[in-house]
């Protein structure tokens, strides 16, 4: 990410949503990283849709898979948030409409655009509808599952490893 004419990291303040008692972190969809992939292989296409009598007339179907990428709700402080972690905990209930309390920071982590803080924060409620429910998708995992798939961005895998959640070492 670039400074966009700051001459200053830009504050970026996220909140890693936990539910304890489970063991899983909430994780949402990125709107900026949406990769895909595209698997040409008909023969697939075909068994995954039990369509085997379609073989001998379409060798050029296209299967198209769409896998969007995971993060942690993150975004810039605002000077009306007062605190950092007033900021985390807005972003997590506009990307993810997740309701609770801030309980522990986690680590500040630099990068030469960006500074990192990171929150955990104890889920108590998720709003059924949120800012962002249009354009983003929320799910519960474990720990080995949420570090595969935030892998693309170093500072979150880091973040999560020094978390409460993270095996114990």
């Amino acid at each position: 990410m670039s400074n966009k004419g700051r001459s200053t990291p830009r504050v970026v303040c996220c909140a890693i949503p936990i539910a304890r008692s489970a063991g899983k972190v909430l994780l949402v969809t990125s709107r900026k990283r949406k990769d895909s992939w595209v698997c040409e292989w008909p023969l697939l296409f075909l068994i995954l849709r039990g369509m085997s009598d379609y073989l001998s007339s379409n060798f050029n179907y296209k299967l198209s898979l769409r896998a969007q990428t995971n993060s942690v709700p993150k975004g810039g402080w605002e000077p009306s948030d007062g605190v950092l972690e007033a900021a985390a905990s807005r972003e997590a209930l506009e990307e993810a409409g997740v309701r609770g309390t801030i309980t522990r920071f986690v680590t500040t982590i630099p990068s030469a655009s960006s500074t990192y803080h990171f929150y955990e924060l104890d889920v108590a409620d998720l709003d059924p509808d949120w800012l962002e429910s249009g354009e983003r998708r929320r799910e519960w995992v474990d720990y080995a599952e949420a570090v595969k798939r935030i892998a693309w961005k170093s500072e979150l895998v880091q973040a999560l490893a020094l978390s409460s959640i993270a095996p114990k070492r």
